[in-house]
């Protein structure tokens, strides 16, 4: 008899065989498994109690605190589906997603919950709406729950994605999926009953890309942090012996350049996985520089979050630091426990040839690829049409058959009939020695249809003009891919510190009936 995979016995093993040792540290808060399991099994008693039954949701407005973390566990031992909110957005936003998923509860941090009280009447489905996290957890009796055995294709949790283009849709992960994932980052990142994660990547993020089963699975300590400001994040990787963080490149770049001004350097092994958004070699390199070890993964919101790695193959250590970036700079190659299929296709499903060279859109299929999405059959159809999952990203595969993300298809610029990546030209621009971020977009042009624009964030000591961004692409890339505009500005980002390329975009074609020329 076969028993369902779910990652809920991570900490059923974990506490069992860890039950003594240090699980959480939150602030001046610190929980061994035991307590964390207590815990756990105290919020789904007082969730029981609530009315909370198999398949209802149960929302999460909170930061990278044990209000964050212990649902992750909590929720899902009654079978109700969790559902964490990105904590930027705005209050309409918020209750369009409680609305949409009715949720039967919100759990909400004390200093979010202002986002929501005075729209609590628009939202008829929200029976409990709380923000005594401590509270609730002294109204639940561990004795009262008795932990359902999941069906494992059941759905666990619901992300939203960030509806950049319309509404937000509800990804449904699966708990196969989930705990397939969380050993595939066991296994790509050494995670070990030694290990200490600092939470620098939000855990409303795609289940912080499923690192709180993952963690708990390994029996290694959670270190929580409510933001992750640079001076912070170095205070605590030094404090409490961090080997592992998870960020975008935005995230690792400024922390790099943080280290990179007060001459800090870490010697402890630390590992630094990032995701996200396509890393700059210039990210990869600085981040080397400060004294982590740098691995890149690549997935999307519907696939759990990372579900490709660019494994590393010591041959490349002998390679010089530039072309070692290059090299980490790729998406790479599936997780080895994940099974899922991943292929590059043109527009008619055929493979396109692995020369480094023929785009084609990344399309996958297999366990960390979700159920789809959430009451919304039109746009599970469409994201699988030809029974694979379409990933809107377009890449190269290598002769070695590593990927390479070239662009997503919405961000393609099409200049006099020529293809143009936005994340090749943000490359290059990155490797000026003076700037911070970037970020590339098309803008509408009388000759060319549409040209490419650079949006420049220089580092506090750096200086440079327009012109100066233009020569230095014009000098190591085609011409005709260079910026023909340059603004110096701060980026627009989201929670988790992907640049808005959308915002640059509809700013820069307002007024206009196409967003193609």
């Amino acid at each position: 008899m076969k028993n369902a995979l779910t990652p809920l016995n991570f900490l059923a093993r974990s506490a069992f065989v860890y039950g003594d040792r240090l699980a959480v540290i939150d602030g001046d808060r610190r929980f061994t498994y035991a307590q964390f399991q207590e815990r756990a099994f105290r919020l789904a008693a007082a969730l029981r109690k609530l009315g909370v039954e198999p398949g209802d949701r149960v929302a999460v407005l909170s930061p990278n605190t044990v209000m964050a973390l212990e649902p992750h566990f909590g929720v899902p031992l009654i079978g109700a589906a969790l559902v964490m909110l990105n904590t930027r957005l705005a209050g309409p936003e918020l209750v369009w997603i409680l609305n949409h998923c009715e949720a039967k509860v919100l759990l909400v941090d004390p200093q979010l919950a202002p986002v929501l009280e005075s729209l609590r009447d628009q939202m008829p489905a929200l029976l409990h709406f709380i923000t005594d996290y401590e509270g609730l957890l002294e109204s639940g009796c561990v004795a009262d729950v008795q932990p359902i055995e999941p069906d494992e294709d059941g759905m666990i949790s619901i992300n939203y994605t960030s509806g950049t283009t319309g509404f937000p849709k509800g990804v449904m992960f699966r708990y196969r999926g989930a705990y397939l994932n969380a050993l595939g980052e066991l296994m790509e990142y050494g995670l070990n009953s030694s290990s200490v994660y600092l939470w620098t990547l939000p855990l409303f993020h795609c289940n912080g890309w499923c690192f709180p089963w993952a963690v708990t699975a390994a029996g290694g300590v959670h270190v929580l942090l409510r933001q992750p400001v640079p001076e912070r994040v170095v205070e605590l990787i030094r404090q409490e012996g961090v080997t592992h963080l998870c960020g975008a490149p935005i995230v690792v770049g400024s922390l790099a350049h943080y280290c990179a001004q007060q001459g800090v350097k870490f010697d402890n092994g630390l590992r630094i996985i990032t995701a996200g958004a396509p890393p700059s070699p210039a990210v990869l390199r600085s981040a080397e520089e400060m004294g982590a070890e740098m691995f890149h993964c690549y997935g999307l919101t519907e696939t759990y979050g990372p579900m490709t790695v660019c494994a590393w193959r010591k041959e490349w250590n002998q390679l010089p630091a530039n072309a070692r970036a290059q090299r980490k700079a790729r998406q790479g190659v599936p997780y080895i426990v994940a099974g899922t299929d991943c292929r590059l296709v043109d527009e008619q499903m055929n493979d396109v040839p692995a020369d480094g060279n023929s785009m084609g859109e990344i399309v996958m299929r297999g366990n960390n690829v979700m159920i789809g999405y959430f009451r919304n059959p039109e746009a599970t159809a469409e994201a699988f049409r030809g029974g694979w999952f379409h990933s809107g990203d377009y890449a190269v595969m290598h002769p070695d058959g590593y990927l390479e993300i070239r662009d997503r298809k919405k961000d393609i610029i099409i200049s006099g009939g020529e293809n143009i990546s936005s994340v090749e030209v943000e490359k290059q621009i990155y490797e000026h020695p003076a700037v911070l971020e970037a970020a590339v977009v098309a803008v509408p042009d009388e000759k060319w249809g549409e040209v490419p624009k650079a949006f420049v964030t220089l580092k506090s000591e750096g200086a440079a003009t327009a012109e100066d961004i233009i020569a230095f692409c014009r000098s190591r890339m085609a011409h005709f891919k260079c910026p023909k505009h340059v603004e110096f500005r701060l980026l627009p980002k989201t929670a988790t510190g992907k640049i808005r390329k959308n915002e640059l975009r509809e700013k820069e074609w307002a007024g206009r009936e196409k967003k193609v020329n």
